[in-house]
Order: structure tokens, then C-alpha cells, then sequence
């Protein structure tokens, strides 16, 4: 039997990056996978093919919607081969999990595929394809992920009414695509289907969009996707999906009790994930979960169980790959002796539809809902010569300022590259920078940054130059 100081279920970015920094430090580790290929949902059925399919869409609208204006003409016409957008987002998936494996043997991190389960508390059986192994650890990581959630009446058939995981792999365009669900995959997926020709209708039961984050961005994103023609029924609340050979209805009721029908050829059910800890056989090590699935932890990731950690989507918070990895390089630290940190409230969270949407910190309904004087800063993407030169004009970056010290709360941005601009804010607001600290930083000219600075502006006694 063979023996490891550290043994972490799941490859996914916590897992993957938990076992790097845990070979990092000294400690023997290995890595066990269910599937045949490393980097968990992220890597082969989220982050990166979403990402893909989200990039070959928007050239194709590029090509079809926005070259003329450059002075640019197709004059044989724009041909879609979606097979072909398809197969590039499987080769980038490939060209991804490769790399996975080359760290794991740079590292010299023994990779386990199977199912891993539970003998005790420090002996992890794992069942492969050919035979079953038991592998002794002094010290696991788990670090299983999510799967896609769904609602208790609906029966996920994978054909017409699917998950984000078949919306990545159809064969064809849907003619009307219906989205459950008005969150981060809901609406990249949309927005994916949306560019390539599909009708999109999205059903959500708040009252707006991307509801967890700042109401202004829920807004601007709003009306950019409403002009680009995705059609928005919220506080609707889904009552029944149905299928019919190739048609799906959906049947919602808004908030006062009218009832609306929706018809189209697939129906994506996005509304959130859940904990995925099935088959670990928990209760042979002792381990805990709560009402919701998820694995109760302590502050230093530590399960009830003192040798036994778990991370990323099979605990509390939000279900983010980078706050997984974050995690991952914690709890790896823990083990090895070190005294690590997260700051759960300086995780940015990103919708990656275009325009971008980003935010870290506390949102406007927050600071007021805690009672704390703030005072905001807003700066119009339009207003930017970087924006007006590509075109992308859409958003804004708004600045969430404590009244009296300054201290930067929050930053929210929506807009071209927003996923890109929200790590200045991160780092402003890991060093407890000022918006007075953001608005004397020099920002190179023509840039999308540059909002940051103007926003900051704003935020300081209204003193944005450009608007």
C-alpha cells in the first residue's frame, strides 16, 4: 500500500492547485480523479470551453454585425461551421488538461484515476476502470467540485432540456434557445446562442438579472442584452417544462399570477450548482455535512475530522474556480505549517458575456443594508477614446468609497475587458487604498483603465476630467 503525507479528491482548479502546493512544500502527495482527464468541471465542461465558445461567437458577430463600420466587407458572404467552433473549444479543452499533466509530473504527483472513497478517516480506496487500489493518507484534501442544480420538477433529459454541460456540446444552433436561470452560465450560454442566430429567452425568479451583484450592473447588462434581442421575463417563476418530440415548453407565472407560455427547441436549465460529494462515502471517515450538502469547515478549511481539509465548491461561498484555488494553495500552506490568509470579500466575481461584468467588495445595496456612510464615484465607458476606437462603448466603472476615510468598498464595471480591469481594484483594495490612492496613479493613455481613474475621480470630491 502506498503511502502519502497529503492525498486530494479531485483535479478540478482547487484540487490541481491544492497538490502543486503541496509538492511544493515537501509533503508526497497524490492526486485522484474520477474521470479520465484532469481540471475537474472547469477545465473540460465550464470555464475554458465556455470561454471558447463565448470568443469564436463574438468574431463570428464581429464578422457579421461590426466589420462594415471598419471599412471591412466579406463580399462572399460569413459562413458558420459550427461543428467546427465546437471542435476548436474541444481542442482548447485538450491543450489545457495536457498542461494539467505535465505539472503533475514536474511535480511528482502520483495521479490516481477513479473513484475515490472512504475506508476510514486516512485510507482512500479508488476504483478504476481495471482495478482497485487503496492508497494510505496521513493528511486529504477534498476537493470534489459541483454539479449543475436543477429544479425538482423538471426532468433533465440531456437532449432537449439540459444542463450547461450538453449546452457545450450541441450539434446544431437552436432555433429558440429558453434559459432557466438569469445568472453567470445562463447568460454566457445565451448570449453564445444569441450571436450565432438562436432566438433567447431568459425566465428569472428575482426581479433582475445577475442578482448577487451590484443592481447597476444588473441594469447596463440589461439593456445591452435586450438591445443585442435576448428577451428577459423576470420575477417569473418556472411552474413546469415539457417536451414534445423537438419542442420544450416552459410554463412561468410573474408576480401577480399571470401565467405565460414559452416554446422553443431547447430549454437550459441554469439555476445554480450543488455540492458533488456522492461516492465519497464520507460517513466512513466521520466527516459532516450540512442540510445543503455542502462540507462543514472551520477557519482553516478543516473539516470535524482533524487530518481531513476540504475546499473550493463543496463548502460555503461562492461557487468560484479562482476562490478553489485560492483555497487550494491555503489549505496546502495549513498542512505544511504556514499561517496563510483569505479575504473572502476581495474575491472578484466576473460574467464573462461581452460587455464583461466585474465586481469585488461590498455592492451599494450592501452599505446601505450595514448602515455604512459611502459615497460613490461613476465614470461612463462612452466617455473613453480607447472605447470609442473599438467600438465598445457600453458601461461603466462605479467606486464605492468609505465618506469619511476614503477607503475604497467596492468597485463594479461593466465594460470591455472588465474581467481584466477588476484586478487593479483587488489590488487597491488589498493594501486598503484610497480612492484619492486610485485617481494619482498614472494610467497609460488611450486605455479601458483609465475609467478606473475617472471613477475614482468621481469619488473624490465629483472630480472626474471627461464627464
Amino acid at each position: 500500500m502506498s503511502t502519502y503525507d497529503v492525498a486530494v479528491i479531485g483535479s478540478g482548479p482547487g484540487g490541481y492547485i491544492a497538490a502543486i502546493r503541496c509538492a511544493q512544500l515537501g509533503l508526497k502527495t497524490a492526486l485522484i480523479e474520477k474521470y479520465d482527464t484532469l481540471g475537474g468541471t472547469c477545465l473540460n465542461v465550464g470555464c475554458i470551453p465556455s470561454k471558447a465558445l463565448l470568443d469564436s461567437s463574438h468574431n463570428y458577430e464581429t464578422v457579421i454585425d461590426n466589420l462594415e463600420e471598419h471599412g471591412i466587407s466579406v463580399p462572399k458572404g460569413v459562413k458558420l461551421d459550427f461543428a467546427k467552433m465546437v471542435a476548436r473549444k474541444d481542442a482548447v479543452i485538450s491543450q489545457t488538461t495536457d498542461g494539467i499533466n505535465y505539472l503533475m509530473d514536474k511535480n511528482k504527483i502520483d495521479v490516481y484515476h477513479g473513484m475515490g472513497s472512504y475506508k476510514d478517516a486516512t485510507h482512500i480506496e479508488i476504483e478504476g476502470e481495471k482495478e482497485t487500489v487503496t492508497i494510505e493518507a496521513k493528511k486529504s484534501i477534498i476537493a470534489t467540485g459541483s454539479k449543475p442544480a436543477t429544479l425538482p420538477f423538471i426532468k433533465l433529459d440531456k437532449e432537449r432540456i439540459i444542463t450547461s454541460t450538453e449546452a457545450l456540446s450541441l450539434k446544431e444552433v437552436p432555433k429558440h434557445l429558453i434559459v432557466i436561470g438569469g445568472g453567470v452560465i445562463g447568460l454566457e450560454l445565451g448570449q453564445v446562442y444569441r450571436r450565432l442566430g438562436a432566438e433567447v429567452s431568459v425566465v428569472e425568479y428575482q426581479d433582475r438579472i445577475i442578482p448577487t451583484m451590484d443592481k447597476a450592473q444588473s441594469r447596463e447588462l440589461a439593456k445591452v442584452l435586450k438591445k443585442q434581442g435576448v428577451k428577459f421575463y423576470t420575477s417569473h417563476q418556472v411552474s413546469a417544462v415539457e417536451r414534445k418530440g423537438k419542442e420544450v415548453t416552459v410554463t412561468a407565472t410573474d408576480k401577480k399570477d399571470k401565467e405565460v407560455t414559452i416554446k422553443g427547441d431547447y430549454c437550459l436549465v441554469a439555476v445554480g450548482r450543488r455540492p458533488y460529494t456522492e461516492g465519497l462515502k464520507l460517513e466512513n471517515a466521520g466527516v459532516q455535512a450540512n442540510e445543503r450538502g455542502q462540507v462543514e469547515v472551520n477557519d482553516n478549511l478543516q473539516t470535524n475530522i482533524d487530518n481531513i481539509y476540504a475546499i473550493g465548491d463543496v463548502i460555503r461561498g461562492a461557487m468560484l474556480a479562482h476562490k478553489a484555488s485560492d483555497e487550494g494553495m491555503f489549505v496546502a500552506e495549513v498542512i505544511a505549517g504556514e499561517k496563510p490568509s483569505i479575504d473572502y470579500n476581495l474575491i472578484p466575481g466576473v460574467v464573462y458575456t461581452w460587455p464583461e461584468v466585474a465586481s469585488v467588495g461590498k455592492t451599494e445595496e450592501q452599505l446601505k443594508e450595514e448602515k455604512v456612510a459611502y459615497k460613490s464615484g461613476q465614470f461612463a465607458m462612452r466617455a473613453l477614446g480607447r472605447s470609442r476606437a473599438s467600438g465598445d462603448t457600453d458601461g461603466f466603472v462605479k467606486i464605492l468609497a468609505d465618506k469619511e476615510t476614503d477607503e475604497v468598498l467596492g468597485v463594479h464595471i461593466v465594460g470591455a475587458r472588465a474581467a481584466d480591469l477588476i484586478a487593479e481594484a483587488v489590488l487597491a483594495m488589498e493594501y486598503r487604498a484610497s480612492a484619492e490612492d486610485i485617481a494619482r496613479i498614472s494610467h497609460a493613455h488611450p486605455t479601458y483603465s483609465e475609467a478606473m481613474m475617472e471613477a475614482a475621480l468621481a469619488a473624490t470630491e465629483n472630480r472626474a476630467i471627461h464627464s
